[in-house]
């Protein structure tokens, strides 16, 4: 069969350099050059990006490909095939004929395939005396044959881009978990640090991840976190080091003499002494009445925003501000004291006003912890307390309950 590439397209279709450019890379092509067309195919829509091409025009030329008898493209074997647009319709999964030239002129501008036309610009093949074909006319698969090496670059390519933005994935992933779940503990056993800060600056980080991002996008991302994980690797390393020392003098102090050694390390300033006389609890305070629920959530709107599915019960609010408290430093103890002097709904209005003003309250612990020994005392009631966040937010917050 024939080879030879026409140098002009038939009828009104014009020429161009990029068409010239493609023939004569055609006939450039070495003696006895093999391609596995479906493994050229397979390269192509992999690294289809790469190269500019889209899925529809990809499923014409898999079609075309279909109409060449040999697994191999090669140029003993002929490259030009000549199907009808009917017969490229129905392999072409029944697109209209419209749809199937455009594509076909996709395919052309993007030098995967070549135009042969006959003078009349039909599709044929002309058999010689032997039967076997002598030329034929309709598309050349020889870019095919002739790029086969660029495609598989081009797969190459998007495949080790999809590894590095899995690799961006997974480093995000590990950094969410071990951030969130070391700043958790650091607060649960009431280690010092600023862990409310840094706890505001990872989610805003997690919270601007896009959906959809190249790794580009991620990579400043993956250095942020890093960052914030460090300086937790820091505050984690310095306390310990400080419980160690501190280990290491007790019992060298406990060989010495029998001397009281507890010690007491606080997250927020600690109002009790070791040693002291506890002074007697009273009974906690009944929830506070003429304040319902809605009313809280107007006057202290941020709250809602740590509730997963909404706050539309006390009992919603208790649970929030349960969660709240280690977001803002609140030791363990000092919210359960708060909730035994206080009662759990006042000690969650409380939390809930302490979050709305957290920007200007240097220790939350410490706070809470002076309003719980006020309440002991019957100096406090939370009335004020929640009028004054209501004049604040109220004209902007949301409504909710």
């Amino acid at each position: 069969m024939g080879t030879g590439i026409a140098t002009t397209p038939f009828g009104r279709r014009p020429m161009s350099l990029a068409l010239l450019a493609a023939q004569n890379e055609a006939n450039e092509i070495p003696h006895g050059k093999a391609v596995d067309k479906w493994q050229a195919y397979r390269d192509l829509c992999e690294g289809k990006s790469v190269v500019g091409i889209g899925d529809r025009a990809l499923a014409v030329l898999a079609a075309l490909l279909s109409f060449y008898p040999d697994d191999e493209l090669s140029e003993e074997n002929g490259l030009v095939v000549f199907p009808s647009n009917r017969q490229l319709i129905l392999r072409a999964h029944g697109m209209s004929e419209p749809t199937l030239r455009r594509h076909l002129a996709a395919l052309v501008d993007n030098r995967l395939i070549i135009r042969r036309d006959s003078p009349n610009g039909k599709r044929y093949a002309r058999k010689g005396r032997g039967g076997a074909f002598e030329e034929a006319f309709g598309f050349s698969l020889a870019p095919m044959l002739v790029r086969a090496v660029e495609f598989s670059e081009a797969a190459e390519r998007v495949r080790a881009g999809n590894r590095a933005l899995k690799l961006m994935r997974e480093r995000i992933t590990l950094h969410r978990r071990d951030i969130s779940k070391l700043i958790e503990a650091a607060v649960e056993e009431d280690v010092p640090g600023d862990w409310g800060g840094l706890w505001r600056r990872f989610r805003a980080i997690v919270d601007a991840i896009p959906r959809r991002a190249a790794t580009s996008d991620l990579e400043p991302i993956v250095s942020d976190l890093a960052a914030i994980r460090d300086e937790v690797d820091i505050l984690l390393n310095s306390h310990m080091n400080v419980e160690d020392s501190i280990g290491n003098d007790d019992r060298t102090e406990r060989q010495q003499s029998d001397s009281n050694t507890d010690s007491l390390l606080e997250f927020e300033p600690a109002f009790e002494k070791s040693g002291a006389t506890v002074e007697p609890r009273r009974e906690p305070q009944k929830p506070p009445k003429g304040y319902p629920l809605g009313f809280v959530l107007k006057a202290c709107p941020e709250i809602i925003d740590y509730a997963a599915d909404g706050i539309g019960s006390w009992r919603d609010l208790m649970a929030v501000a349960a969660q709240v408290r280690g977001y803002l430093g609140v030791s363990p103890s000092a919210y359960e004291d708060a909730c035994h002097v206080m009662g759990p709904e006042t000690a969650a209005i409380v939390v809930a006003c302490i979050l709305q003003r957290a920007q200007h309250i240097n220790s939350a612990g410490g706070y809470l912890r002076a309003l719980t020994e006020k309440a002991r005392a019957g100096e406090f009631t939370v009335g004020p307390m929640l009028m004054a966040a209501f004049k604040s937010n109220g004209s902007t917050a949301r409504m909710a309950g």
